[in-house]
């Protein structure tokens, strides 16, 4: 068995070290970067004269024939392929000969696969965010559509006051709003290039890491060649950012597991985007949701267990950095696929409006409102509060209705009785960015417009 290192070895390495140290079943993904790097680092051993014109066009053939095998999967990997980029330079070296043996030349794994990896969070990250505004336009759409309908909005799970559906709904929007903002910040500041760092210290050859930093179409090189091969911050940051989509989209996932259950009775979900019960037949299980809200977890372990293994690294490389990729690729995985679910189901839900408008026109819900009339005719809020809270505790102890305390008591009175008629709590939501119609029209439009920004914003580079 021969290795890349085999030279420095008296014997081949262990069944049991190549099992447990092989990362070729996972970073074979990364192929397509490995190539991408391997181009823009062949041309820059050109520039250098470390590769002579002839040299330089059997790389460059050899690695567009392992980019064919790898794309229509013919490439035949060996068992002396510890990841993908021993795969590629041992597949270019039987291609192109002595000439595919010079492509390692300046360049080490430890800043090969730093850029490798950085090309590819440029593109999946981004990705993501396209995602993430797509799930953004099935909620603007369900905002648009919503047509006056309103429902309770909540505290402590609590009743507080009713709320216009379409708010609610662009409450979720704009939360997602600030993921992509920070995913695309991730990918901003991870624009930069390792290349040419080698193992650690750079070389003594003369390349020139500007110029691949540009062929690969990195915004800047890296100042420290100990850092670029040690710096995983960029995928901390990945973690991070794609835990907090989950935690969003576990929150929206808890509300349409509430939601769709009887007891609420909100919503329905399209058959296509329920389950159901191999006992119970009449089961009609939200699984997409429950499944958003469970997920949340694995992902803050991914974040939480490659923060683990950082904290203790000394400079520069360390093997323990092979643990990156996992949980990063898993992350952009799940993420994705919830992504993609959540917007189908929400796409195709069916709300019962009538259902939300009887929860929201609880007479309790007109507290608030009570209180407020009494302010706009002078009285201290304190003071407000404490009468219509007087008011609810009757209404509560003794099952009277709460209009008709109002009404008779001398404070109150008709005219703030009608404050608890059906509908009109939330047409009195009417400061800025609030959740009645007031407000709804204005927020709507800026909603689309940060929409049609992120989608230029998440756009291929």
């Amino acid at each position: 068995m021969s290795t890349l290192w085999h030279g420095r070895f008296d014997g081949p390495p262990s069944d049991d070290l190549m099992a447990y140290t092989v990362s070729l079943p996972y970073d074979r993904r990364l192929w397509r970067d490995d190539i991408a790097g391997s181009r823009a680092h062949a041309r820059g051993l050109g520039r250098a004269s470390l590769l002579d014109d002839d040299e330089l066009q059997a790389v460059l053939d050899a690695l567009t024939a392992v980019e064919g095998e790898l794309g229509d999967a013919t490439f035949e990997f060996v068992q002396t392929d510890e990841d993908i980029h021993t795969a590629v330079e041992r597949r270019v070296t039987e291609i192109a000969g002595a000439a595919g043996a010079k492509l390692h030349t300046a360049r080490s794994r430890n800043d090969q696969v730093a850029t490798d990896l950085r090309l590819w969070c440029k593109r999946e990250l981004r990705a993501v965010a396209t995602r993430i505004v797509s799930l953004q336009q099935v909620l603007g759409e369900r905002a648009e559509a919503a047509d006056g309908a309103y429902l309770p909005g909540y505290t402590h799970l609590q009743r507080a006051q009713p709320v216009l559906l379409a708010h609610h709904l662009l409450a979720h929007g704009w939360a997602l709003a600030r993921d992509v903002d920070r995913l695309l910040a991730t990918v901003a500041r991870l624009d930069v290039s390792p290349l040419g760092a080698g193992a650690l210290a750079g070389t003594s050859l003369p390349i020139d890491p500007a110029a691949t930093a540009r062929e690969l179409g990195f915004a800047a090189v890296f100042e420290n060649s100990l850092d670029a091969v040690s710096d995983r911050d960029f995928v901390a940051e990945a973690l991070f950012d794609l835990a907090m989509v989950g935690i969003h989209l576990s929150r929206l996932g808890e509300e349409w597991v509430l939601w769709t259950t009887e007891e609420f009775g909100f919503a329905r979900l399209d058959d296509a985007y329920a389950t159901g019960s191999s006992m119970l037949p009449q089961k009609h299980n939200p699984d997409i949701a429950e499944l958003a809200r469970g997920q949340a977890g694995r992902l803050i372990g991914d974040l939480t267990g490659l923060l683990s293994t950082l904290k203790g690294l000394p400079l520069a490389y360390n093997r323990d950095l092979q643990g990156d990729k996992e949980p990063l690729f898993d992350a952009v995985d799940q993420v994705s696929l919830a992504l993609a679910a959540l917007s189908g189901m929400i796409a195709t839900a069916t709300f019962d409006t009538q259902r939300m408008a009887a929860a929201a026109d609880t007479e309790t819900l007109a507290a608030t409102d009570l209180a407020e009339w009494l302010v706009l005719g002078g009285v201290p809020f304190r003071e407000a509060h404490a009468v219509v809270g007087e008011l609810v505790r009757r209404h509560i102890a003794t099952g009277r209705s709460l209009r008709d305390l109002v009404a008779a008591d001398d404070r109150l009175g008709p005219e703030a009785a009608e404050l608890i008629a059906p509908g009109v709590g939330v047409a009195r939501r009417t400061s800025p960015g609030g959740a009645g119609p007031a407000a709804l029209g204005a927020q709507l439009e800026r909603y689309h417009a940060r929409l049609e920004t992120d989608r230029a914003r998440c756009a291929p580079r």
